[in-house]
């Protein structure tokens, strides 16, 4: 009984990825906008977790009257943090242009991103994801997500919008 419990639980705190999303730095890239886009409700937060590896970590960058400054959350503190308002509005974002560099098993991906309400209303914000990956077993997992949004002083640069 003992032994079952503590498999059921490292299946809980491991969910495991499915193959497709993890195959290569796109797909799982891909996948982080698939699972946090939708109309209002909740999201696919074992799909979600699935994607990080050990230890990542989610940082927006918010403005404070001394300057942007970094939130750091773990995958699970995004999900808590952000199910609340994903269950009460819709939210949609997707890249439109990206920028890809690997050697051996690291990754980054600088992604411009546009958030909307509904597709193809006109966004209501847009920013650069930067995605750190690592492969491990084959699979590609995000070790971190940096963000920063577009707003005054802060314009994407149009090299970042092709």
């Amino acid at each position: 009984m003992r032994l079952a419990a503590l498999l059921a639980l490292c299946a809980l705190a491991a969910p495991p990825a499915r193959a497709a999303d993890t195959a290569s730095i796109e797909s799982v890239v891909k996948a982080v906008y698939e699972t946090i886009s939708g109309p209002a409700g909740p999201r696919d937060w074992v799909r979600f977790r699935a994607l990080f590896a050990e230890g990542a970590r989610l940082i927006p960058m918010r403005p404070s009257a001394q300057g942007p400054s970094a939130v750091v959350m773990t995958p699970e503190e995004y999900a808590q943090r952000t199910s609340p308002v994903f269950e009460k509005s819709a939210f949609y974002e997707a890249p439109v242009a990206q920028r890809v560099e690997s050697f051996g098993a690291i990754a980054h991906v600088f992604s411009t991103y546009e958030s909307r309400r509904a597709p193809g209303e006109k966004p209501f914000a847009r920013g650069i994801n930067s995605f750190q990956l690592v492969q491990q077993g084959g699979a590609w997992k995000i070790m971190t997500i940096l963000w920063d949004t577009e707003r005054e002083g802060n314009p994407l640069p149009e090299k970042y919008l092709k």
